[in-house]
């Protein structure tokens, strides 16, 4: 787990010192080790520049980068890990290539030598590289197939500029920092800025499971792989017991992701991801280090369930509070750790979750990605009924249904946003809507943005085959934005802020192709989501952690701004001096902060999204 940075470009570059100051602004993702390399090619009178930053995991003496293969001509830097490394590595050796090192860095070098771009095929794991090749005088850029590892890139005519973390490119000469408006409009959508685009005018991701290749002065960019949930389903070979295959392919992964030549870790929120993660972790070692959070507030702490299998497993358990003021005192360097708004309130548990972490070990397991593999949101259940609700004739959606809803107690929050989903004819527009901030006639009526009042979103990165289901077209939505430009951004940049990595066993295709080559009734059965999951769980997790419902990493910040937080929020949105004052319509806007603090709505998230958009503009802006 490491950082990068570097470029190619005309003549001789940037100065000398901007790689240097562009590694210094990465280094957290790197304490252990720097390293940097130039190279001037007389053909095409470029000059390339790579850059990284080591956390060292495996072999922690050697594998240092830019790691070069000189007799062809190959220079790398490479961030996250590859699983497979040692049985690639085998794999490399029958085909003449040799080996100095016990580095997953080494085998990606001699596997892109033998196999060229089509390497990322091969590769288990997470990861963002770039590879310089000197004959060809072409940079090859890849990215891993969920977008668990970053890349951003920027281009100024011919030349261009990459790395982990936005902060990196900011430091090149002459970067003139604009904010991207069509970004903001969408960002009062989603909730997050959904790939390639970023609020920075210029910037964009390197979409998941994306190669990009740069040769003379141009780049040609193509995706690799797409989540099988975006296609009809094809049937795998017949398998006599699917829970017991999916158990088998759960527990590779895990045994596969805990390789590590330093101490490792998992964290255990008490939900059924991360406690089997632990369970099978614990299968293949006596001792687990595992780590949680919890609140002061009721019903909002899992902190029993977590310390229910911490005691079945025997592991060295860690648990930490959240109050009000750790939101406050931290937010403002959070978003600058992540270049963005911090879009979830559990954000801040995780980053200190993850501090804690550090104290003890450099990696850790989680059960992030499980929910948008195996269906367990309630949107997973509720979508498959937008057809039927639709049919109710709008006028009573409108005036009947939705009043109705949202008389409700507090206390029926799933119930209020599943309505309101549902009653959104336009799928793109509600898949967006399911954890969104705002559907489009709600963006109209407070959101005063010029040239920016189109009636939908624009549309999730890549569009489902039309002839899936519901339920496969919810998770593609998932897979495919939510996941990795909103919770894998923070995965990352919360745990690298800290000097550790954190991996995640549910991503791992394999898995997740076998999963959906399954019928749907093995995620979502009846009412309930994630049926395989937990059917698999009957073995290793007390019946307690199989029947509770599910919480969430959720914070109580609807609460707070009623309370403890009201006077920072008002101080950070209605006053003079506010960036982002000019955004809203201030009538709309004070009706939505009169609403949530007389307790008639809850608009937690649209509140916490403008109050991270408005700490974004104070930063960069």
């Amino acid at each position: 787990m490491c950082g990068i940075a570097g470029w190619v470009a005309a003549g001789d570059g940037p100065p000398a010192e901007t790689l240097a100051t562009m590694l210094r602004a990465i280094a957290h993702r790197g304490p252990d080790d720097s390293g940097s390399v130039v190279f001037r090619c007389a053909r095409s009178e470029t000059t390339v520049a790579l850059g990284h930053r080591r956390l060292a995991i495996i072999d922690p003496e050697g594998a240092r980068q830019p790691m070069a293969a000189g007799e062809a001509g190959l220079a790398l830097v490479f961030n996250g890990e590859i699983y497979n490394f040692r049985e690639l590595r085998e794999e490399l050796r029958r085909h003449g290539h040799q080996f100095a090192l016990e580095s997953d860095t080494e085998v990606l070098l001699r596997a892109y030598q033998h196999w060229g771009s089509d390497v990322v095929s091969h590769l288990r794991g997470m990861f963002a590289f770039a590879i310089w090749d000197s004959r060809n005088e072409r940079l090859f850029l890849a990215r891993d197939r969920f977008g668990e590892k970053p890349l951003f890139l920027y281009e100024r005519g011919s030349d261009l500029y990459f790395a982990s973390e936005i902060k990196a490119l900011l430091c090149l000469p002459r970067f003139e920092t604009k904010v991207n408006l069509k970004a903001v409009w969408d960002y009062l959508a989603y909730r997050y800025v959904p790939g390639p685009a970023t609020l920075f005018e210029g910037v964009r991701k390197l979409m998941p499971a994306t190669v990009a290749e740069w040769s003379r002065g141009r780049l040609v960019e193509r995706r690799y792989w797409t989540p099988p949930d975006g296609r009809q389903r094809r049937p795998s070979l017949a398998v006599h017991e699917p829970v017991a295959e999916f158990l088998s392919r759960l527990e590779d992964a895990v045994k596969l992701q805990m390789v590590s030549d330093v101490p490792f870790g998992a964290f255990l929120s008490g939900g059924i991801d991360s406690s089997m993660v632990v369970a099978l972790m614990s299968r293949h070692t006596a001792h687990v280090n595992t780590f949680s959070a919890g609140f002061m507030e009721h019903g909002y702490s899992e902190g029993s369930y977590a310390a229910d299998v911490a005691r079945r497993y025997a592991t060295n358990h860690h648990e930490i509070i959240v109050s009000h003021r750790d939101v406050t005192d931290r937010l403002p360097a959070l978003v600058a750790q992540r270049d963005a708004p911090v879009t979830e309130p559990s954000d801040v548990a995780i980053s200190m979750l993850a501090d804690e972490a550090a104290r003890s070990v450099k990696m850790v397991l989680t059960g992030e990605g499980s929910d948008e593999v195996l269906g367990g949101y309630p949107k997973h259940v509720s979508e498959r009924f937008a057809s039927a609700f639709q049919v109710i004739p709008s006028v009573l959606r409108d005036g009947l249904v939705q009043p109705l809803v949202n008389a409700l107690p507090q206390g029926f929050r799933r119930v209020k946003t599943a309505v309101a989903s549902l009653n959104i004819t336009n799928t793109r527009e509600r898949l967006v809507r399911w954890f969104g901030a705002l559907d489009a006639r709600e963006r109209a009526r407070l959101s005063v943005l010029p040239g920016h009042d189109a009636p939908e979103v624009e549309g999730v990165p890549f569009d489902a085959d039309p002839r899936v289901g519901a339920l496969r077209r919810t998770l593609y939505f998932d897979q495919t934005s939510w996941l990795p430009d909103n919770l894998l951004e923070r995965a990352d940049r919360m745990t690298m802020a800290a000097s550790i990595e954190a991996r995640l066993p549910f991503l791992d295709h394999r898995l997740v192709e076998f999963v959906a080559s399954l019928p749907d009734r093995y995620r979502v059965r009846g009412l309930q989501g994630k049926w395989i999951l937990r059917e698999a769980g009957r073995q290793l997790l007390p019946s307690r952690i199989l029947r509770r419902p599910k919480v969430g990493f959720r914070v109580p910040v609807s609460d707070w701004f009623r309370g403890s937080m009201r006077e920072y929020l008002w101080e950070h949105l209605c006053v003079a001096s506010s960036r982002t004052r000019g955004y809203y319509d201030e009538r709309a806007l004070e009706e939505v902060l009169e609403e949530h603090f007389s307790g008639r709505r809850n608009h937690e998230k649209l509140l916490w999204a403008l109050l991270n958009l408005e700490l974004w503009h104070r930063r960069y802006a």
